[in-house]
């Protein structure tokens, strides 16, 4: 697993965004599309609106969710609502390449078995996404991939519905999807996910992070984040194994 270190949250968020633009032209290029999982939280917020700045094959693109809280639609609990804002203001992307989560749904299991499906139309049968961002929690959870919760163990679904975690349900991609991506990019800010971080670089599989697959994963991460890797990979392009 490779570890980039940069100085804070908005450094880290830039760096984000050039290389997922860079991974996208070359994609697009070589294979037609580019089809990109994208998680939540304010520093993938700052990533996607860096990204809109970027050239970027838009009209070739297709966004999928990582995981989306179960809320009503525009509700500022959903990750889609800030997708939305973050991006169609500001790049030549339709509405209809961002593609969402059912979680207002009254049949959840079903929606999130639509999901699946029009996983495998816009990404093959078994669905393979070309780049995943991910974040990480304190905790060490990952996606909606949270300690104790029984969705760690779906083995047979690309898209699954969590218990209730932080007064919410959840509906996330699982292990299976998520490991068959072609790039995993973690991107991992403030000081709350030190010790988290630190067990994902060193492959403990007790968190749920941990069970990602490493072969084709990146971390880009803030100084705050990892006080002991800042001073080997700040701003480099190293990394460690």
């Amino acid at each position: 697993m490779q570890m980039e270190v940069l100085a804070d949250a908005d450094s880290t968020a830039r760096a984000a965004a050039k290389l997922i633009a860079n991974d996208a032209r070359a994609v697009a290029a070589e294979r037609g599309r580019y089809i990109m999982a994208v998680s939540g939280g304010r520093t993938p917020w700052l990533m996607l609106r860096a990204l809109a700045d970027e050239d970027v094959p838009w009209e070739r693109l297709s966004l999928v969710q990582v995981d989306e809280r179960v809320a009503p639609a525009g509700h500022a609990d959903r990750n889609l609502t800030h997708l939305q804002e973050t991006l169609l203001p500001h790049a030549r992307l339709r509405p209809e390449q961002i593609h969402a989560m059912a979680v207002e749904a009254n049949d959840l299991e079903a929606a999130a078995e639509q999901y699946a499906s029009s996983l495998r139309e816009i990404a093959g049968s078994p669905p393979v996404l070309d780049l995943v961002h991910l974040g990480l929690g304190p905790d060490g959870h990952t996606a909606s991939l949270v300690p104790g919760d029984p969705v760690l163990d779906v083995t047979d679904a690309d898209v699954a519905l969590t218990g209730v975690y932080q007064q919410k349900r959840r509906m996330t991609l699982t292990y299976p999807i998520l490991n068959r991506a072609r790039r995993i990019l973690w991107l991992v800010t403030g000081k709350d996910k030190v010790t988290a971080l630190a067990r994902l670089h060193e492959g403990d599989v007790s968190i749920p992070a941990g069970r990602i697959q490493r072969d084709s994963a990146l971390v880009l991460a803030d100084e705050a984040a990892a006080p002991i890797q800042k001073k080997l990979h700040r701003g480099g392009a190293e990394g460690t194994e």
